[in-house]
């Protein structure tokens, strides 16, 4: 397989509706009305560490650095920072390291979105990449199997990215397309051969697709139950729904926990997950981002350890578990977009998205010199 002319063409018109019901369930447990209750007591929110979730969620400012007494360094490089940096190296200073032991070995390069391409903003729809980013993923999409993992829908990831030559998985992982001629066989029941709206044979995976019609109704029900909390912000990513708490007043967090959470009581089969200031809905099912790298790497013939090596950029929780899959056996690397200190599972660290640029243009750089030295 020539992985150089690997071209994905995200854009899809999708299917009609399988007729097999996926994961067991009838298609009547989706037919539930919106609820029309008061929210309860805050009292639920506290005792089950939601709060707590939402607050470790939200990196802290510099303020919350000066706290714990140290002193922040006019260029920002703190000792807090270098300190944790013994645990999670540099990826641009480990860069000779990597690219040691990529030797005789296929990259594959699996990025997030926001925050990791583009910076992380006070409104969602205008998470754009510079046009350094874009040039940097375009180049290195040339000469590596490149994925994009977000947790939007893969639409809309696909709009603010709109690069053909990539493989795009939506709804953190549960909206997979790439092309049908790239695909060796695949043992999953809800993997669709399809056709993109530019009449080329795709493959479409989508894991939890009976639970649109639940997520859709879940959706309406916290745009209503948050319509009252200034700056909260609903999106429905057709595979999970994400309630933005950014620009809401920390007082009203309290709130904004406590109203999801008793819109969730009535759906047994939804969970909810933290993210950077958002809380997301999604189905409850064994599926996220590093599923979603094991699917990909499974069926593009690339699983093999010992010929392949997966990098894996990302900022956010919902990252982690991509992190544990590279990090379990030593299988590839995975690279935490911080600036500030936090647990993870990544091996390395890059500090901000300028960094991540000037990572994907080493890589790009190298990849260059190793094709002038073979011809």
């Amino acid at each position: 397989m020539d992985l150089s002319s690997m071209n994905a063409s995200p854009v899809l018109a999708d299917s009609s509706p399988i007729n097999q019901t996926i994961l067991g369930f009838h298609s009547s447990v989706f037919s539930r009305s919106i609820p029309k209750k008061k929210p309860a007591k805050l009292d639920d929110v506290r005792f089950n560490g939601w709060l707590d979730a939402m607050q470790s969620s939200s990196p802290p400012r510099k303020s919350m650095l000066k706290d714990i007494a140290i002193e922040l360094a006019s260029d920002d490089n703190d000792l807090v920072y270098y300190s944790w940096m013994l645990k999670y190296p540099s990826a641009l200073k480990s860069f000779h390291h990597i690219i040691t032991r990529a030797h005789k070995k296929k990259i594959v390069i699996f990025l997030d979105y926001d925050g990791t391409l583009s910076p992380i903003v006070d409104d969602p729809e205008r998470a754009f990449m510079s046009i350094e980013m874009h040039s940097a993923v375009k180049d290195v999409a040339k000469y590596f199997p490149t994925a994009i993992i977000s947790g939007r829908s893969r639409d809309k990831v696909y709009e603010l990215v709109g690069l053909t030559e990539l493989f795009y998985a939506g709804s953190h992982g549960m909206d997979i397309i790439f092309p049908a001629k790239d695909t060796i066989l695949i043992n999953h029941l809800n993997y669709i051969r399809s056709m993109d709206k530019q009449g080329k044979e795709v493959n479409l995976f989508q894991p939890a697709r009976e639970f649109i019609p639940m997520i859709n109704e879940v959706f309406r029900t916290l745009v209503e139950v948050t319509k009252d909390i200034p700056g909260a912000f609903v999106e429905n990513h057709k595979f999970c729904t994400s309630v933005h708490y950014r620009n809401v007043d920390e007082k009203s967090w309290p709130m904004i926990a406590q109203r999801v959470h008793d819109v969730l009581k009535d759906y047994p089969r939804l969970t909810l997950t933290h993210g950077r200031k958002v809380l997301e809905v999604r189905p409850l099912i064994d599926w996220d981002k590093g599923k979603a790298v094991e699917f990909l790497l499974e069926s593009l013939g690339l699983s093999n350890a010992n010929d392949v090596l997966p990098i894996y950029i990302g900022d956010d929780r919902t990252d982690e578990d991509a992190f544990k899959v590279l990090r379990e056996g030593n299988r590839g690397y995975g690279i935490l977009v911080s600036s500030v200190p936090k647990k993870s599972k990544a091996f390395l660290s890059l500090r901000d998205t300028s960094e991540v640029k000037e990572f994907l243009k080493s890589l790009v750089r190298w990849k260059e010199q190793m094709l002038n030295v073979d011809s």
